[in-house]
């Protein structure tokens, strides 16, 4: 296969968890003799810092023609007081014009990680989750928004097709997992919420074969700190599904390990669900494994090569299992974010020659 990859490494420690995933990336090619075209192009804060806008044209452009892209992070303290423009804003405008509506989040125990974490590994066994967020709508788009003096307004808003379109992701992707759709809203006091439950119940109609519960998200929060392993596929609401799927990669050990996709019209985006961790960023020590196993969603979602994502993903399971770990997970003899990546990226030679 010939691909064209957009890297956008981003802020704080972006850069250093893309060029880990890039490496992986470059192993997959030589090992199954793929050509990937791969570029950069500043993003966020990194472009703000160059006197761009935080998503420049030239790599809104490069988005649109590229067949896949890879994201680091986003967010800079450096713009936190500032009255201009937020590197952030590179997130909501990129998924926009993109199209990305549907945002996939797994969340599971790799083998060895059943002690990472604040949950008993009694009760984190089996863990195996997938957040389906919408992306495009809710209080992070919705209008009017602004700030009126003393007061701020924002408008959560959501339309009939919006919500069809992300329950539908979420069906489907049930069908491929154990069957179980979990919606989660707050439909005894929005009524977005109540438009959103019944929507939902409605195409849930059209997957007889896929279970559906509904539950308030202060209900489903507690329950996935308390029973994780009870959920197969969440599905909600753009803010709802950003605080809980950083909650779950808490609950499995550690935000780093978390991967995403984000799905649409357009070109998929790939990126970890960690933020730039501006304290740790340029010290090599931030946890690469989300950012690999985004890639493996690249791979996987974004052009269809499932062999080669299942084999980063297994190269990811034996590293974390026997390997070097980063700092986030190491109990001593903590290894660098560019150890883990290199080791990974060998891991992957070997797993493709005893295949």
């Amino acid at each position: 296969m010939r691909a064209t990859i957009l890297l956008l490494p981003g802020d704080g420690v972006g850069p250093e968890v893309v060029a880990a995933a890039r490496g992986v990336l470059a192993a997959v090619a030589a090992t199954f003799g793929h050509e990937f075209s791969v570029s950069e192009e500043p993003i966020g804060g990194a472009a703000l810092k160059r006197g761009l806008r935080a998503l420049p044209e030239q790599t809104l452009q490069a988005a649109r023609n590229a067949d896949a892209i890879l994201l680091g992070a986003v967010g800079d303290p450096a713009f936190d007081t500032a009255t201009g423009e937020r590197p952030e804003a590179a997130l909501l405008q990129i998924r926009r014009e993109l199209k990305l509506y549907a945002n996939l989040r797994p969340a599971r125990v790799w083998p060895g990680l059943e002690d990472a974490g604040p949950i008993k590994p009694h009760v984190l066994a089996g863990t195996d989750m997938l957040v389906v967020r919408e992306l495009t709508g809710g209080l992070y788009y919705g209008e009017p928004r602004g700030i009126d003096g003393d007061s701020a307004f924002n408008t959560m808003r959501y339309s009939r097709h919006e919500v069809e379109r992300i329950a539908r992701v979420a069906f489907e992707a049930a069908r491929a997992r154990r069957r179980h759709v979990t919606s989660v809203d707050k439909a005894n006091v929005l009524e977005t919420s109540r438009l959103w439950r019944a929507v939902v119940t409605e195409i849930a109609a059209q997957y007889p074969d896929v279970a559906l519960s509904h539950m308030y998200v202060d209900a489903c929060a507690m329950k996935i700190a308390l029973a994780p392993a009870s959920f197969d596929v969440i599905l909600t609401e753009n803010l709802f599904g950003d605080i809980l799927s950083d909650e779950a990669g808490a609950v499995v050990g550690s935000l780093g390990l978390l991967p995403s996709a984000s799905l649409g019209d357009g070109p998929g985006l790939f990126e970890p669900v960690h933020g730039s961790a501006p304290d740790i960023a340029g010290k090599d020590v931030a946890n690469p494994v989300g950012a690999i196993a985004s890639a493996a969603m690249l791979l996987r979602d974004g052009l269809r090569l499932q062999d080669e994502a299942a084999a980063v993903e297994e190269a990811i399971a034996g590293v974390l299992q026997s390997g070097p770990r980063t700092q986030d997970l190491a109990s001593s003899g903590a290894a660098s974010c560019s150890q883990v990546g290199q080791a990974i990226a060998r891991s992957i030679t070997s797993i493709r020659a005893s295949a």
